[in-house]
C-alpha cells in the first residue's frame, strides 16, 4: 500500500491524498459503506460500482462466524467473494467482540460465546490476523480492545495494555506482503494513555492508524478534543482512519481536523427505516407529506434513484415493507454521502473547504420540516 497527500487545504488541516491498493486508487478524504457480512445491506457490488464507492469495509469477527473463514478462502478471498473488484479494509472485530455481554478478556486474547449458535470461541492476536490473511482484504487492522466504559480510567488502562501487547503479536505474524496491516489507537479521553499508545504502536511503524474506543457514549466534544490531541501526536504522513462516524457534520468536522478515512453503518441503517439524507437536509420519506409527491429524493440529486422514481413511490413501498424501497432508498443516501465527499475534496484543492463548510452547515438540516 502507498499513501500520497496531494494537496493541504490552506485555511484548515483538511487534506486530500491517494491510497493505492493492489485493487486501485482510493482517494481521500475517503467515505467506506459498511459490508459487515460482505454486503452494503440490500445493495449489490454492481450498484456500489455504479455509485462511485472506492472502498468498503468489512467484518472479520462477523464473516468468521457466518459464513466461515474456509469457505471465502475456498471461494478465492473475499473479493471474489463479493464480486468487488475494488479496495477492500476488514476490521479485525475487536470493538464487536468486546461489546457482547459475555465476553471473557484474558492476556492472550477474548473468549466468547457466539450470537448464531451459542459456540464457545477464542479469538487470539495470531487467529485474527490468521482470520484476516484468509479474508484477504487490502487493507487489515490489529486486534484491539475496546472498553465497553469511556470514562473508567481502570478499564481504559488495561485495554491500552492488551491493545499494545496484542498490536505487537499481531505485527510479528502477519505475513501477507499483498495487505497492509493498521494498528488501532485505544486510550479513550485520557490523553495520557492516547500518548502511551501512539508512542508504542509508532514503534511498530504501521502506515496507518484507526481511531478506536470513540463515539461509544462520550460527549461529542470529549471526542473532538481526544481526536485533535491524537492528530497532534500522530506523523504527518500516516493514514488517519476514524473508526465507525460517518454523518455529514462529523464528517465536516472530523475532516477539517485531518482525518482521512470513514466508514459508518448509520448511512444505510437511517435508509431502511425511511430517512433519506438531501442536499438540503435529512427528510422522513415515510411521513404523509409525501403520499402524492412527484418529486425525486432530492431535486439536486443525479442519482439513478432520482432520476427514475419519485417521492411518493418510494414511501409506498417503504411503507408496505417492499425490499424494493429500502433498496431505493440506501442507493441514494450511499450515492449521496459518496457526492459530499466528493465536494469535500474540490474544496479542499481548491482552497474552499471552511467556505464549503459553512455552507453546507448552513443549509443542512438534520430533519426537514
Amino acid at each position: 500500500m502507498e499513501f500520497k497527500i496531494l494537496k493541504k487545504d490552506n485555511n484548515s488541516n483538511a487534506r486530500t491524498g491517494e491510497i493505492i491498493t493492489n485493487h486501485g486508487i482510493v482517494k481521500t478524504p475517503c467515505f467506506m459503506p459498511v459490508a459487515t457480512l460482505a454486503n452494503v445491506k440490500t445493495l449489490t457490488s454492481e450498484d456500489l460500482k455504479e455509485i462511485g464507492v472506492e472502498m468498503i469495509i468489512t467484518n472479520a469477527y462477523h464473516l468468521y462466524l457466518k459464513p466461515g473463514i474456509e469457505i471465502i478462502e475456498k471461494i478465492g478471498g473475499i473479493h471474489r467473494f463479493m464480486n468487488w473488484n475494488r479496495s477492500i479494509v476488514s476490521d479485525s472485530g475487536g470493538f464487536q467482540i468486546f461489546s457482547l455481554e459475555n465476553v471473557k478478556i484474558v492476556e492472550e486474547g477474548a473468549i466468547f460465546k457466539s450470537k448464531i449458535d451459542g459456540s464457545t470461541h477464542f479469538i487470539t492476536p495470531k487467529k485474527a490476523i490468521e482470520i484476516q490473511e484468509k479474508i484477504g482484504a487490502d487493507i487489515i487492522m490489529t486486534f484491539d480492545y475496546c472498553p465497553k466504559n469511556w470514562n473508567d480510567y481502570k478499564e481504559v488502562s488495561k485495554s491500552v495494555e492488551l491493545t499494545i501487547k496484542w498490536a505487537k503479536i499481531c505485527k510479528n505474524v502477519h505475513e501477507n506482503e499483498q495487505q497492509e496491516l493498521f494498528g488501532i489507537i485505544q486510550g479513550g479521553i485520557y490523553k495520557d494513555m492516547r500518548k502511551k499508545c501512539i508512542e508504542e504502536l509508532e514503534s511498530l511503524n504501521f502506515k496507518g492508524y484507526g481511531f478506536g474506543g470513540l463515539s461509544i457514549g462520550e460527549p461529542y466534544q470529549e471526542t473532538l478534543k481526544i481526536t485533535e490531541f491524537i492528530i497532534e501526536n500522530l506523523p504527518y504522513e500516516k493514514v488517519r482512519y476514524f473508526m465507525g462516524m460517518g454523518m455529514p457534520f462529523q464528517i465536516l468536522e472530523l475532516v477539517e481536523m485531518g482525518i482521512d478515512l470513514f466508514d459508518c453503518g448509520m448511512i444505510t441503517h437511517i435508509a431502511r427505516t425511511g430517512s433519506t439524507l438531501t442536499w438540503k437536509g435529512k427528510i422522513n420519506i415515510k411521513a404523509g407529506r409525501y403520499k402524492d409527491d412527484p418529486n425525486p429524493l432530492d431535486p439536486d440529486c443525479d442519482c439513478y434513484v432520482c432520476k427514475n422514481y419519485t417521492r411518493s413511490y418510494i414511501r409506498h413501498l417503504i411503507n408496505s415493507k417492499e425490499i424494493t424501497g429500502l433498496r431505493l432508498n440506501s442507493f441514494h443516501n450511499v450515492y449521496f454521502m459518496i457526492q459530499f465527499l466528493k465536494r469535500i475534496k474540490e474544496a479542499i484543492i481548491s482552497d474552499k473547504f471552511i467556505e464549503f463548510k459553512k455552507r453546507f452547515e448552513n443549509d443542512w438540516k438534520r430533519e426537514v420540516e
